[in-house]
């Protein structure tokens, strides 16, 4: 297996996730889009967190605009979500905001003697399909926490610390209320 490629080849910060996918035999471009690699996007105790029974909240708030890996939201979610399950005993809520709606693609190139003689190089380079990522702006949320109380709010805090050099792009914590995540 090989690994991923680096994030500057994908450093196209479009606007619009790519996501076309044809229904036509002949005209697919993105023959078929890669499976969704996280698995829930909301953990912890929802009816609780409904009742209001989680006043303290944080969010990741992303600085820049960029592309995040769905990998790179997995790892982190998971490793937030086993954090959180093991110091807090299932008290609280934690989500996952954006969707990786956008499509990577690449085109695969080899390297070595003779290499020449079995690539195409730039004609017909749209690539095929590697990974999903989902496109974040200034502002955008990212992950959303809320606990119970005080110190639980600073564990949150430090776990989102922690993840902070899994994320591609500069971000922030900020705290605020129930209302920050019931417009998401």
């Amino acid at each position: 297996m090989v690994g991923l490629r680096k994030a500057s080849a994908y450093s196209k910060r479009t606007v619009v996730p790519y996501t076309r996918r044809s229904k036509r035999k002949g005209s697919n471009f993105i023959k078929a889009v890669p499976a969704q690699s996280i698995v829930k996007f909301t953990m912890g105790q929802e009816a609780l967190f409904n009742k209001g029974n989680f006043p303290f909240s944080l969010t990741l708030v992303a600085d820049e605009k960029a592309q995040i890996r769905a990998n790179a939201l997995e790892a982190c979610r998971q490793y937030i979500n086993k954090k959180l399950d093991t110091m807090m005993l299932g008290q609280y809520v934690f989500k996952v905001l954006p969707y990786p709606h956008h499509v990577q693609r690449e085109n695969k190139m080899l390297t070595g003697a003779g290499a020449d003689r079995m690539q195409t190089g730039m004609s017909l380079s749209f690539g095929k399909a590697v990974g999903r990522a989902a496109i974040v702006n200034h502002g955008t949320r990212i992950f959303f926490m809320a606990v119970a109380n005080k110190k639980a709010e600073d564990i949150a805090r430090h776990l989102l610390h922690e993840i902070k050099s899994k994320l591609p792009c500069r971000t922030k914590i900020v705290s605020g209320g129930v209302n920050v995540i019931k417009q998401a």
